[in-house]
């Protein structure tokens, strides 16, 4: 595996070298290494190891490019790329296996835990003595702040591990877990993979100790992006919600797999919800952290200091994701993540009832009068874009006929700077949010409605149906509160909330796998519109742009083969792979 290092200080350096490479923020999250020094060298000076620790946050997923250029939307019901060869379409077709998997988050994460793991055992060789010893009061203060930021980067460390385990267990199940960097020779079978259970248990606990050691706030506005109190409490929130949902404690669905402790947990439900939902409401309840919902939906994916960001993947100033995603007609743009019909028909009206195309009213209009955020995170037929009008309709500068143009009839707009001239090759600052205020509301909701039901507050202070309502009435969007319906019917409202408020967040692709909706939501036809232009009017024709498929094993990554070759039977495959 990527984790098999020969020499692991080469290891260590070439990795640093070019993840200074690839970032771009200019700030205190990524200073460079000297690497023209000794391992010695380099561990003792108080800069350098913190540029090990900083660079440790470069493999954090930025999701705005995850997958040949593609957002992870594409392999899911909220979009379709429209270059149908990029690499991102095989979760789509089902051709994609053990030895083929786009998404190299295993590489990835277990490289990062490897850095985690070494900067944990070498970062006390930092020699402060030439500071400790300078009675001068300058001097004695930087000693100081050097002091209490090395204390603060063990937590660091140990959140960003937990972090990088999450997205691990999410796609595996459980795994082999590493507290120590491994030696020359590793015997990684003796190691195995662990329970799943054992991995929500380390993963919690790292969570909750970063979370008494690190700061609810930095005062330095170079420190945003960096682990916080509130990011570890907002992690252990995702990872408990996780845990308590149906594809974590369910292993009918394996057919018999021989080690469901590696896929699903045992143990009451109720109390797993209930556990959830206590995390989640540490996480609002968290006053000295100051978040807050954002008052401009559009503007919070295009900065990462906003007071409803918990934890962003800090993006350099660019126009990658512009070139990636304006509509095909203007310059320089290539399309790339297309929203679905499907997802663009779960938008309500502004009134909380659904959208119809059977209504002819809806038809005639159906962008009118919708919830807001459609206008939001989509740009659909006619709307003003860029000093005129999208012309997605056939034979329209953006429409169909136009070799790459969006196939579903729609366009991306969140996350898009429209401000930025290509052609100029201006740049913008974008946002890929981690973490934030509205889903752990979310979460919140779903784990108190699993548990107890609506309206309940079982001494939390907060139903599920306040939470939810929280989130769709605030500022930004202003849609109605939901008043009625029981506990079945507000697990739907509150999976219609997460489809709509996270879109493009990458969470859908995970979320119908957690819920086990992966079949009837993933499997089935993808939707667009074909338009039509008469005069000034339009017509709307509902199609079925691609067919797709979702295979139970699916709801778990196969561990690579290059990997079980190595290490044998001692690392069970996961189930139907």
């Amino acid at each position: 595996m990527d984790i098999l290092m020969k020499n692991r200080w080469k290891y260590i350096a070439t990795t640093v070298f070019s993840i200074c490479m690839l970032t771009a923020c200019n700030d205190k999250l990524d200073p460079e290494v000297d690497l023209n020094q000794s391992e010695e060298q380099i561990l003792r000076d108080y800069n350098n190891t913190g540029a090990l620790l900083n660079n440790i946050y470069a493999y954090m997923p930025n999701g705005l490019y995850y997958i040949d250029n593609a957002m992870m939307a594409s392999a899911c019901d909220e979009a379709e790329h429209t270059l149908e060869t990029s690499t991102i379409q095989k979760y789509n077709t089902g051709n994609w296996n053990a030895n083929d998997n786009p998404d190299g988050a295993w590489g990835n994460c277990f490289k990062a835990i490897n850095l985690v793991n070494d900067f944990l055992q070498k970062k006390d060789q930092v020699d402060l003595d030439y500071l400790k010893y300078d009675q001068s009061e300058s001097v004695q203060q930087q000693y100081k702040l050097y002091v209490e930021n090395m204390k603060r980067w063990e937590f660091e460390a140990r959140f960003l591990r937990a972090f990088f385990y999450f997205e691990l267990v999410k796609r595996y199940g459980g795994v082999p877990l590493m507290t120590e960097v491994q030696g020359m020779n590793p015997d990684y079978s003796k190691l195995g993979r662990k329970s799943l259970d054992e991995c929500i248990k380390f993963i919690d606990k790292e969570c909750e100790i970063a979370a008494q050691n690190l700061p609810a706030v930095y005062a330095d506005p170079g420190d945003l992006g960096r682990a916080t109190k509130g990011a570890a409490l907002a992690l252990k929130s995702r990872v408990l919600l996780y845990a308590a949902s149906d594809l974590y404690n369910n292993p009918a669905w394996a057919n018999g797999f021989a080690h469901p402790e590696l896929i699903s947990l045992t143990g009451d439900r109720t109390e797993k919800w209930d556990t959830a939902a206590r995390a989640a409401k540490k996480v609002i309840d968290l006053t000295s952290a100051n978040y807050s919902f954002a008052t401009d939906y559009t503007g919070l994916f295009r900065t990462y200091n906003n007071n409803e960001i918990i934890l962003c993947f800090r993006d350099g100033a660019n126009n990658t994701f512009e070139k990636n995603n304006y509509p095909i007609g203007y310059d320089g743009g290539n399309s790339g993540t297309t929203p679905s019909g499907n997802l663009v028909d779960d938008y309500e009206m502004a009134n909380g009832t659904p959208f119809d195309w059977n209504n002819p009213e809806h038809a005639k209009a159906p962008y009118s009068g919708r919830d807001p955020r459609l206008g939001y995170t989509i740009l659909t037929n006619n709307t003003q874009f860029k000093g005129r009008a999208v012309e997605c309709w056939t034979g329209g500068r953006d429409g169909k006929g136009v070799m790459h143009a969006t196939r579903t009839g729609y366009y991306l707009k969140k996350y898009i700077d429209p401000d930025v001239d290509l052609l100029l090759n201006q740049s913008s600052v974008h946002s890929w949010i981690l973490i934030r205020l509205s889903e752990i509301y979310l979460n919140y909701a779903e784990a108190m409605n699993e548990a107890y039901g609506p309206d309940d507050p079982h001494g939390y202070g907060m139903t599920a149906r306040e939470a939810l309502n929280a989130v769709r009435t605030r500022t930004a969007v202003g849609m109605p509160a939901v008043m009625d319906g029981g506990q079945t019917e507000l697990r739907e409202r509150i999976r219609h909330e997460r489809r709509i408020e996270l879109a493009f967040e990458d969470h859908r692709f995970w979320d119908v796998r957690r819920w086990m909706i992966a079949p009837e939501t993933l499997g089935k036809p993808l939707k667009g519109v074909e338009i039509t232009r008469a005069g000034s009017s339009f017509s709307y024709n509902v199609i079925n742009v691609e067919n797709r498929t979702f295979q139970n094993r699916m709801y778990f990554y196969p561990i690579p083969q290059k990997d079980l070759n190595i290490v044998g039977t001692s690392w069970p495959q996961n189930p139907m792979w």
